[in-house]
């Protein structure tokens, strides 16, 4: 973790050698989900509610969903650039260094211009629970921290699925932007909104709703029965990353150099 935290403490002085556009494009992203939210906002404007969902109820699951992508993609960011490595045939620098493959990808590109979206999606939350009556207890604030911990590490488990199939496809595929993008936009407002099967696959292949469903029943006081085992949903939801190192390295063993 040290070679981690060396390579985030030199993409960061570099990205700030121009700190003019760093904040420009910081405060660019924050008006990308910003445009997002409004949407949101005006929608319950005109309906009031979804499925027995208050506007400030899923203003708290978009806060929460957002901060979890944004921190991913920021940290994350070079598995999700991951393709560029094997066309060109540096990966093979990669394998040949006595250090993880993993954390050398991850240290390979960070975007700290993401704080400008963290930024926005920290102001929804506030903005949220100042609004929600919620009955707070000694589990319900680490419940609130390991959604988005756990969001953080499904997307990162997403990316480095998505990395991995560029051993196979070289180029990275458009398509896994469904579960990245597409999952992101999905997972701002609850499962529950959905069809059934979307709400299983998401629940239980990629664990969304984990994070942004099932604890959030909990946060709001709407659980039925024995609530005990809702805490702990996110920490489930965490190990989704687990089998994803796994197919990694996996693609490790098979990777074929491109002769770049």
């Amino acid at each position: 973790m040290s070679l981690y935290f060396y390579y985030l403490q030199i993409l960061f002085k570099s990205q700030m050698q121009y700190r003019t556009s760093f904040w420009l494009l910081s405060l660019g992203q924050f008006f990308i989900p910003f445009s997002v939210f409004a949407g949101l906002y005006f929608l319950f404007e005109q309906f009031g509610q979804i499925k027995g969902w208050q506007f400030f109820e899923v203003a708290l699951c978009f806060a929460i969903i957002h901060m979890a992508f944004s921190i991913s993609e920021c940290f994350a960011r070079g598995f999700d650039s991951f393709s560029s490595l094997v066309v060109n045939g540096e990966f093979d620098r990669v394998l040949v260094r006595p250090r993880s493959t993993v954390i050398q990808v991850l240290g390979s590109k960070f975007e700290f211009t993401r704080v400008g979206r963290l930024a926005q999606s920290i102001i929804v939350l506030i903005w949220a629970l100042a609004n929600l009556s919620i009955d707070w207890s000694l589990m319900k604030g680490p419940t609130l921290m390991f959604m988005v911990l756990s969001g953080m590490m499904i997307f990162t488990g997403i990316y480095i699925l998505a990395a991995t199939l560029c051993f196979w496809t070289i180029q990275g595929l458009e398509v896994t932007n469904i579960f990245t993008d597409g999952g992101r936009e999905m997972a701002q407002y609850p499962l529950n909104i959905y069809q059934k099967w979307i709400g299983k696959f998401f629940t239980y292949v990629i664990p969304f709703g984990t994070v942004n469903y099932i604890p959030l029943l909990y946060l709001l006081g709407k659980t039925e029965g024995n609530d005990m085992l809702y805490p702990f949903t996110p920490l489930l939801g965490s190990l989704f990353i687990i089998p994803c190192l796994f197919i990694w390295h996996h693609g490790v063993k098979h990777y074929r150099s491109t002769g770049s």
